[in-house]
């Protein structure tokens, strides 16, 4: 069972891409952040000749996500109690295989010294809570997506140039710390101990040039989806496409027990 993620900032301009990557790579299950379009631009037909079943939760020029499975989608959810009404869609779960897929969408944050900064504390807050609440389901949980969060000085190439910015806040990092004490396990650190293996490059300043990235796309995996975990790696190879998203696919591997 292959699980992705994939920031692909905005699905109408990266469609072609997205598609070549999925008849490539054939992932069971991708979930996808920064669709930058409203469900009223998106339909099942888009995935369908791959063989995907989709359900999106969209929101117009900004945010959105998806979620595309070769599989049943049960019980698909867009919000997660305590900010049901914020008006961003930034959240979509379901089950899928016996398997609790959780695909976000976390906010920037920046610039800290803002109400932005807030915004993004409250909504780990909530994800802390709900997150407790899913670590002991008795089912594999797995919670993953574009975190907008440099969790280790190995995450980037100067974490000085970070110290002022909201990915490497140290309320932000001490947040998702918390999420991982709860009992979550980070796939990536669960296979290797290698620094710099990134997930997004800037557009500017020549960062894919040089390979000045940052790892902010994660998988978290409960106890139960940790012990299922055969693989994980990342499509670098993406980003170097003629018209790239900034981020690149994240996958896992997990053992399928259906």
């Amino acid at each position: 069972m292959k699980i992705a993620s994939f920031n692909i900032n905005g699905i109408k301009a990266r469609l072609p891409e997205l598609k070549y990557w999925l008849s490539k790579e054939s992932p069971d299950i991708a979930g996808l952040q920064e669709l930058k379009s409203d469900n009223s631009g998106l339909s099942e037909e888009m995935f369908s000749d791959l063989g995907y079943s989709t359900v999106f939760n969209g929101q117009k020029s900004y945010n959105g996500c998806a979620i595309l499975s070769k599989h049943k989608i049960k019980d698909p959810k867009l919000t997660f109690p305590g900010i049901e009404n914020d008006g961003q869609s930034r959240w979509l779960s379901a089950e899928i295989e016996g398997l609790v897929v959780c695909n976000l969408y976390l906010p920037n944050g920046n610039p800290i010294g803002t109400e932005k900064l807030d915004y993004k504390l409250l909504w780990m807050n909530h994800l802390l809570r709900h997150a407790n609440h899913l670590v002991n389901t008795g089912k594999p949980v797995i919670v993953f997506g574009d975190f907008n969060v440099i969790p280790h000085a190995a995450d980037c190439i100067e974490p000085a140039n970070w110290v002022n910015d909201a990915l490497y806040h140290p309320k932000v990092r001490s947040r998702f710390f918390e999420i991982l004490n709860l009992g979550y396990y980070d796939a990536i650190r669960l296979k290797t101990k290698r620094n710099h293996i990134f997930t997004q490059w800037d557009y500017q300043a020549g960062a894919w040039q040089k390979n000045n990235g940052v790892r902010i796309d994660h998988f978290l995996l409960n106890p139960q989806a940790a012990d299922l975990l055969l693989s994980c790696g990342i499509d670098k190879y993406m980003r170097s496409r003629e018209k790239p998203s900034d981020h690149v696919p994240v996958w896992i591997e997990l053992v399928n027990e259906h």
